[in-house]
């Protein structure tokens, strides 16, 4: 389920940021928590799938054409949290409210109206966000929690007040300042709010809270303050009905990624660094500065300062917009970092389980290049894999390749469209940068880039050093880019447990092909994971071994994918065998009238999911079928309810 938090032009950024930090600490790995746009609040179909619907503090009053999304959502069911928010309670009176600048009745469409809530149970309106002064004036007070605890130094802006609230039925106090109700949550019609006037999203020991309490409070105290505050929200989305993860100490910046390499294959290393130092000596690189990160290069010797500061740092939430630069730990001469330095992936037994299969696959690497997967950046927490690779066009267009990115946490991963891939303990994520020449992978081809990508994870799966054959019949392909997993007695009883997300940036006559995939392994429930489906032998299921798994099967496949020119022939017959929808009738909701058709398979010219519509009578297994009877469906423009069985147009 996800978390959504509003993220339109109303919204004080740093509000956001705060918001967004202070949720997926708490609640990741139960709940994604990511931002939803205003279009995307207003055109998409997003209620079904929320948890919690979030507002951090705004700047203006929102539109009245999302303020009847949000108004609906809640009062059918949802369950919503204002932050740093005024609101005012009032009966009903003769139907529509009291006052005039209270009432949404008649008004145009997109006329700026303040967000409105009617609750039954106590017969009244709610009115949000109201009045706000474009210039409060900031303090920070001292509250008093139901349970008689006192949290201070919380920041404040004067306008946000809650008013009315204290005649009302079924409000639980959440905290005051003083006699004045300062959070609380209620009931409205079938729903559930919550209302902070307080910015409690905002972290004591940063801006812009820290400036104001620099000369009052003591370290100790702002740490013990700002523990409270984290636990105020968590009682906050406990009444909300969310399950909260049992709390433990989370990391939540970045840490130090290593640069590695095959010890077989030391020059990787300068070779990368000369290249993406050029025109300067790699020998002496120590800042790159990028579009959207800055990374700092230390030697391999200072590695456990970095990370033991890094770690100390990254006990409490932080702004995003903080976790610059990223630091680089830099392994020469072959060498590799110690399982105390990454005690999360043991670095050498992936070296060596990678060398160990390539030389069974019979795969060689020239002087010239190495292997998919002997390069090697590795961090235990990172923003994201894929972001750190292609929002960066120097690192992009000027690391060697193939380059692998791979973390065992991510901040920010990324899933395809909009989505955010989530990143609990147990998950193999990681990014694969790849460059080829147009002239040996024409652009038309380059669709079936994630169809290969997924087959690779499929029969990875089935390899001795993952889940074997017996157990790894269960993993299939969802088209076009799904990794699912067979969990029951029933063929319905199937599970996403990763999936593949494939960027592309164009450069004259080549293009980089930054593969990113994350893939359950080690996960414990209630998450799917290949640990749970192998009923044995589970001591040699291993993030590493599933890692160079995956490596060394694609590999094998991309290299007779550019020997062919981007063919797809060689693969179509296994990648049929290994989806899960051969002759699976379904419903495309992006025709009117919708339509039911049949899956036959995917063209072999451009990637094409090929379907027949069922009313022609028509099936898989009919031979004879004219061309103009197909219904072909590209898959950067469709979404698949593989549970529902319906194609629709992506979001």
């Amino acid at each position: 389920m996800n978390v959504l938090v509003y993220a339109g032009p109303e919204i004080l950024q740093v509000s956001l940021n705060h918001t967004l930090s202070n949720l997926r600490s708490i609640l990741v790995p139960h709940y994604t928590v990511q931002p939803i746009t205003r279009q995307a609040l207003s055109l998409e179909p997003w209620q079904k799938s929320c948890a919690l619907l979030v507002l951090p503090r705004c700047r203006t009053r929102f539109v009245s054409a999302t303020n009847n999304h949000i108004k609906d959502f809640v009062e059918l069911g949802g369950k919503c949290l204002l932050l740093g928010a005024s609101a005012t309670a009032f009966p009903r009176s003769g139907g529509l409210g009291i006052g005039a600048s209270s009432l949404t009745f008649g008004q145009e469409e997109g006329a700026e109206t303040p967000l409105k809530f009617y609750d039954k149970f106590n017969n009244c309106y709610i009115n949000c966000n109201e009045e706000v002064d474009e210039t409060p004036s900031a303090a920070v007070c001292s509250l008093q929690t139901s349970n008689s605890i006192t949290i201070g130094a919380i920041y404040h802006l004067n306008d946000a007040k809650l008013k009315g609230f204290n005649e009302l039925k079924g409000v639980s106090i959440l905290a005051k300042a003083g006699d004045e109700t300062v959070g609380l949550s209620m009931d409205v019609s079938k729903g559930r709010l919550a209302l902070w006037g307080p910015s409690v999203e905002y972290p004591l020991d940063e801006e812009p809270t820290s400036s104001l309490i620099a000369q009052q409070l003591p370290v100790e105290e702002i740490g013990k303050f700002d523990k409270l505050r984290r636990q105020l929200i968590r009682t906050t989305l406990s009444q909300l009905g969310l399950q909260i993860p049992e709390e433990k100490q989370s990391i939540t910046r970045p840490l130090p990624q290593f640069l590695t390499a095959s010890p077989s294959k030391p020059d990787i290393i300068s070779r990368t660094l000369e290249a993406i130092a050029a025109p300067q000596s790699g020998e002496q690189l120590t800042l790159l500065k990028d579009s959207n990160d800055e990374f700092y290069f230390y030697p391999l010797q200072e590695g456990p300062e970095r990370l033991q500061a890094a770690r100390k740092k990254s006990e409490t939430p932080s702004d995003p917009s903080a976790w610059q630069p990223k630091d680089i730990v830099v392994c020469r001469d072959g060498k590799i970092p110690s399982s105390d330095l990454t005690p999360l992936f043991d670095v050498e037994l992936y070296y060596q389980t990678l060398a160990a299969l390539q030389e069974k696959a019979g795969l060689k690497s020239s002087s010239e290049s190495w292997g998919i997967g002997e390069s090697l950046l590795y961090g235990e927490v990172v923003t994201s894999t894929q972001t750190m690779l292609d929002k960066n066009p120097h690192l992009l267009s000027n690391l060697p390749t193939p380059f692998l990115s791979l973390a065992s946490y991510q901040l920010a991963g990324r899933g395809r469209g909009s989505n955010v891939w989530l990143s609990p303990a147990g998950c193999l994520q990681f990014s694969l940068l790849l460059r080829v020449k147009l002239s040996e992978l024409p652009a038309p081809k380059l669709v079936f880039v994630q169809y290969l990508f997924s087959l690779a994870v499929v029969e990875a799966c089935r390899d001795d050093t993952v889940l074997g054959p017996k157990f790894g019949e269960k993993i299939k392909i969802k088209w076009p880019n799904d990794i699912y997993a067979s969990v029951g007695m029933s063929k319905d009883d199937i599970r996403k447990i990763g999936g593949v997300l494939v960027n592309t940036s164009f450069s004259g006559q080549s293009v980089d092909l930054v593969i990113g995939c994350g893939l359950n392994v080690l996960n414990l429930p209630p998450i799917t994971s290949l640990l749970q489906l192998q009923a044995d032998s589970q001591a040699s299921l291993s993030m590493e071994r599933t890692a160079a798994a995956i490596m060394t099967k694609f590999e094998s496949m991309w290299t007779t994918f550019i020997e062919t020119r981007g063919s797809f022939n060689s693969f179509m017959s296994l990648y049929l065998e290994r989806w899960l929808h051969s002759d699976q009738q379904v419903t495309l909701t992006t025709t009117t009238p919708h339509t039911k058709v049949r899956i036959v398979g995917i063209t072999a010219d451009h990637g094409l999911l090929r379907t027949i519509p069922e009313r022609a009578g028509l099936s898989s297994r009919v031979s004879g079928v004219r061309e103009e009877d197909y219904i072909d469906l590209q898959p950067d423009g469709n979404s698949f309810d593989l549970m529902a069985n319906l194609i629709k147009s992506k979001s």
